[in-house]
């Protein structure tokens, strides 16, 4: 496929958070939203794709040394420079290859002394969606619609490759998605979780953990899992994010065996866990077969580029978990790899907002995922999916516990939905 970039744009909007998330990290209560806006060329065809993206630096660079204002200018800067030099870049390929392509710049405009990898990859992510989006238009066809072998080029795009992204991409598209709900470590468990049960309907609880107490943490898990029972949820579902707050697999463990003692509902229920220690699997290495034999346990943070995918295969890891945010293309390369070796996947969040949502649910609806799909926008920014709210309801405001969109085959990544 010969798709060629001729223009591109990026623009920035604040949005503040309707309550605040409390990370490992450190708490997020308000977020710059990036969005992309590219022009495509293919063939004799022309047309415009927009992807987006919250720059989440506590999440994606979670340096206390600087403060987030700087990280934040960091960030738009980078972005802004990626706009201005993706038109024509890498001549006409496939969007996939594109998508590579600014996956392999970004290890060399990243690293010490600039940006880290995981915030460079956030920032040229709604770069990666508007091609994929603007490619489908062009074609008047879904952007997972792209990956039969007439699409190959003799760049990324091999034959080879499209079939095993093919292999990845569900025939047909699920129908609707569980949603989850995120309860930070020190959230009541009243007003907001009772609204999301009693009227969304949800029964999946995701836990922002602490990492430091395994007691501490099994207690609060308990403590959810028991609530959202005591509101009629009867089968109650779990994961637990620590956000690499915990210091090693032992403290993974002794947090396991805590719960299981103290409440072995609640262990039952808990269907996997994200992440738990430092992002970098090379340095915080650690074997995990024995917490995979219990408890399905999923590479997050440090999933970050094709080199780390057999690291995280020889450390016995359980899965991975895919983010828009992480580059639409290398989502897809990942997911493929994972699936040809029996691993599992999850679609995980960056509070996708609007535009971003509706990618994140279709790569799910796409996807043989463990979880269905963590949009948490309803949850912490509503007003940020004003424009699309009113119109995709069963998206942004649903009533059994599942988001759903009507046309998962829309021309693109959705953004005209």
């Amino acid at each position: 496929m010969n798709c060629y970039i001729l223009s591109a744009e990026i623009s920035f909007r604040p949005q503040p958070f309707a309550r605040p998330l409390q990370l490992s990290s450190g708490t997020i209560t308000e977020i710059t939203e990036a969005t992309a806006t590219v022009t495509v060329r293919i063939g004799h065809s022309e047309a415009t794709g927009k992807g987006s993206v919250y720059l989440s630096d506590l999440w994606a660079w979670p340096d206390p040394a600087i403060p987030h204002s700087q990280r934040d200018a960091a960030m738009q800067d980078y972005c802004s420079r990626l706009a201005a030099e993706l038109p024509g870049l890498s001549g006409p390929r496939h969007p996939l290859s594109h998508g590579m392509d600014l996956l392999s710049r970004n290890a060399h405009h990243t690293g010490p002394g600039r940006i880290p990898f995981l915030a460079g990859s956030v920032c040229f992510s709604p770069f990666d969606a508007a091609i994929h989006d603007a490619a489908g238009h062009a074609l008047q066809r879904s952007a997972f619609h792209l990956y039969d072998d007439a699409f190959a080029d003799h760049h990324a795009a091999s034959p080879s490759q499209l079939a095993a992204i093919r292999r990845f991409l569900r025939p047909t598209p699920s129908t609707e998605v569980d949603g989850w709900y995120v309860v930070s470590a020190t959230d009541p468990l009243t007003s907001d979780f009772h609204h999301f049960i009693q009227h969304h309907g949800f029964r999946c609880f995701k836990l922002k953990t602490l990492g430091k107490d395994p007691e501490a943490d099994a207690r609060r898990t308990a403590d959810v899992f028991a609530a959202a029972q005591s509101l009629g949820v009867a089968h109650p579902r779990l994961s637990a994010d620590s956000n690499e707050g915990n210091p090693d697999a032992a403290s993974v463990a002794a947090y396991l065996d805590a719960l299981h003692s103290l409440s072995p509902a609640a262990y039952d229920a808990l269907a996997y866990l994200e992440q738990p220690t430092g992002r970098d699997i090379r340095t915080h290495a650690f074997h995990w077969h024995n917490i995979a034999a219990r408890k399905p346990i999923l590479v997050d943070e440090g999933l970050m580029e094709p080199s780390i995918l057999p690291i995280i295969e020889q450390q016995g890891w359980s899965g991975i978990c895919l983010k828009t945010c992480k580059g639409h293309s290398f989502n897809l390369i990942a997911g493929a790899w994972a699936a040809s070796r029996g691993l599992l996947t999850a679609v995980q969040d960056l509070t996708n907002p609007g535009l971003a949502a509706i990618h994140s649910c279709l790569l799910a609806q796409h996807t043989p995922t463990l979880n269905g799909v963590e949009l948490n926008s309803p949850q912490f920014t509503p007003a940020a999916n004003d424009p699309w709210a009113s119109r995709l309801p069963s998206l942004f405001s649903p009533t059994s516990g599942s988001h759903h969109l009507p046309n998962p085959l829309a021309h693109g990544l959705g953004s005209r939905c």
